[in-house]
């Protein structure tokens, strides 16, 4: 049984163990699961993408919110309608990203119901719809049919996707294209013009780095205020993103400047940004490819060494270049 550590990593070496152990159905154990946070454990979107991925494979597993380990034993990944309900205001992209990897071997429609659109410390859901998914060609259809935010989330999604074949996956930084945005707030909020705000900041300093932005906006219904912004700038070989989410207290334009500061620097240092860098290992140890990340984190160098106990690959790493060592 492959054994992991999951002391330095944070939720994304669990996240990452469960999708490459649907695909190979190789049970693992991994203890020490959030150690160094400080509030150790599995979380409501930890707990709940583990047991979508249980339901997805049969699987034999035993843990609750707070587990500091566990065994994991799945079964043959099935087809059909999965069903995921978070009762909390967890993040709807970190279930997402436990899911897409199964989902390459499958027909899946999955209806996830609760939980937050947009994250503070993780991607929101048009992340992956306007980069990552485009990105490796991964033809995914997402349904955003309401939107969540802290504290009481309440978004409804659904996912739906084919069994697929991936091809290698090598990205350069490339020349720029355009920049697209999304920004969204709470209908409540439409009176403070707060989708405009963080829109037109998010122009004005964009428009010093880059010739074309579109930025749309839009206000919506959720069951407690909230906002936020997603960029997407489209370069001749890559898609790089920058987000942010709106917080009491902090003004529309901070949430724009967040989001830029977060897109032009993964942009001015690799061929992706930050958040996809960690989210492409495992498609490319599945099918090969290349790229320039912007920083060397710990959670790239955790994640490499998870994936290398599940597959028969090893990640070459040449300053900030990551590849598979043939």
């Amino acid at each position: 049984m492959i054994t992991i550590n999951g002391e330095s990593g944070g939720g994304q070496i669990l996240r990452t163990a469960l999708g490459l152990s649907a695909i190979t159905q190789k049970p693992f154990k991994i203890t020490n699961i959030r150690k160094n946070r400080p509030q150790p454990g599995l979380k409501e979107q930890h707990l709940q993408g583990l047991i979508a991925i249980k339901n997805l494979t049969d699987a034999e597993v035993d843990a609750k919110i707070g587990s500091t380990s566990l065994t994991f034993k799945p079964n043959k990944i099935r087809s059909g309608d999965l069903k995921v309900k978070v009762s909390t205001a967890g993040s709807l992209g970190l279930i997402l990203q436990v899911l897409l990897i199964p989902a390459l071997k499958t027909d899946l429609k999955i209806n996830i119901d609760g939980g937050s659109t947009f994250s503070k410390w993780a991607p929101p859901v048009y992340h992956y719809k306007n980069v990552l998914l485009p990105l490796i060609n991964y033809p995914v259809k997402i349904n955003l049919l309401k939107h969540g935010f802290y504290p009481k989330g309440g978004a409804k999604l659904e996912v739906i996707s084919s069994k697929t074949e991936l091809k290698p996956i090598h990205l350069k930084k490339g020349k720029p294209i355009e920049v697209q945005g999304i920004s969204i707030a709470s209908s409540t909020l439409k009176p403070k013009r707060v989708a405009e705000r963080q829109a037109n900041h998010a122009k004005k300093i964009l428009a010093k780095w880059f010739k074309e932005v579109k930025i749309k906006t839009g206000y919506i219904d959720s069951l407690n205020p909230g906002s936020g912004i997603q960029l997407t700038l489209k370069t001749t070989n890559s898609l790089f993103g920058g987000d942010s989410l709106g917080e009491i207290g902090k003004k529309s334009e901070k949430v724009a400047e967040e989001a830029c500061e977060s897109l032009i620097s993964s942009y001015s240092s690799g061929s992706v940004d930050k958040f996809t860098a960690d989210m492409l290992l495992p498609y490319i140890a599945l099918v090969g490819g290349s790229f320039i990340a912007p920083e060397i984190t710990n959670h790239i160098k955790t994640n490499i060494e998870t994936i290398e106990k599940f597959l028969d690959v090893k990640f070459k790493v040449d300053g900030n270049k990551i590849y598979l060592n043939k």
